[in-house]
């Protein structure tokens, strides 16, 4: 896939919302499933084993979802997208953080989420 420009990415952010939603209700689902399945984990009304694995199956669905927009899911919780761009000629990540209202972050692709900086 491309370079993305900062609107093409936004744009992008704002059409996965939906689907990055679901991602973060179905991980926490799967999260407790999971708990609930271990020895000593408290019963979940969510259900079991079967219900772990079509929450498992869902996740990578919309993980695969986000992946073929060009976009680059870094870390399932909390969710961090990364948009490959180029910012001054120079290679970046438009980086978005679960919880932000928008895309308004980059950082170089050898720096990571560590070297976040605020898009000028």
């Amino acid at each position: 896939m491309g370079l993305f420009t900062l609107a093409e990415a936004r744009r992008e952010l704002a059409r996965l919302r939906p689907v990055l939603d679901e991602l973060v209700a179905i991980r926490a689902d799967a999260a407790e499933l999971a708990a609930s399945l271990t020895d000593g984990g408290a019963p979940t009304p969510l259900g079991g084993l079967p219900e772990w694995k079509g929450a498992q199956a869902r996740l990578d669905e919309l993980m695969t979802e986000v992946q073929q927009t060009g976009a680059e899911l870094q870390s399932l919780a909390p969710l961090l997208i990364d948009f490959p761009a180029d910012i001054d000629g120079a290679p970046a990540q438009l980086c978005w953080l679960e919880g932000e209202p928008e895309l308004a972050w980059y950082h170089r692709p050898d720096l990571g989420v560590a070297g976040r900086r605020r898009l000028p």
